[in-house]
């Protein structure tokens, strides 16, 4: 298997965490406004908050996400210059590598980090029950 190869799988794990964050709140706020009672299983939850907070931890501290880093490396050991490939690889690209400042990105991860603890608030997981 060629490096371009792995990199795209690296892309596409990299959008699936994207949609994961992003749609993970709007699917608990969703949810919670229609009586979906799965959105606060803790588990869920858990994994949610697990997520945003490696996100904004890494803005903060300011290291590069290593799914990005990886695809890079791959793409550079493919000897890919610049963007090559197929119509879903661009757009998948165009959707997560965008140029702003870097204060722009820690202000929107930590605001939405904020939008996530703040979910546990209005709308907070399921407790756990303990099964003997």
């Amino acid at each position: 298997m060629s490096y371009t190869l792995f990199a795209n799988l690296i892309l596409i794990l990299h959008v699936g965490f994207v949609l994961f964050v992003v749609g993970g709140l709007v699917l608990i706020v969703l949810g919670n406004l229609c009586h979906w009672r799965w959105v606060n299983q803790w588990w869920f939850r858990l994994v949610h908050l697990g997520a945003i907070t490696v996100v904004v931890a890494e803005s903060w501290v300011g290291w590069a996400c290593p799914l990005t880093t990886f695809e890079q490396w791959l793409r550079t050991r493919a000897g890919d210059a610049s963007y090559s490939g197929s119509f879903i690889e661009h757009w998948l690209q165009q959707l997560l590598y965008y140029d702003a400042p870097t204060w722009v990105f820690l202000l929107i991860y930590s605001l939405f980090g904020l939008l996530v603890l703040a979910s546990w608030w209005l709308f907070p997981p399921t407790p756990r029950t303990g099964k003997k």
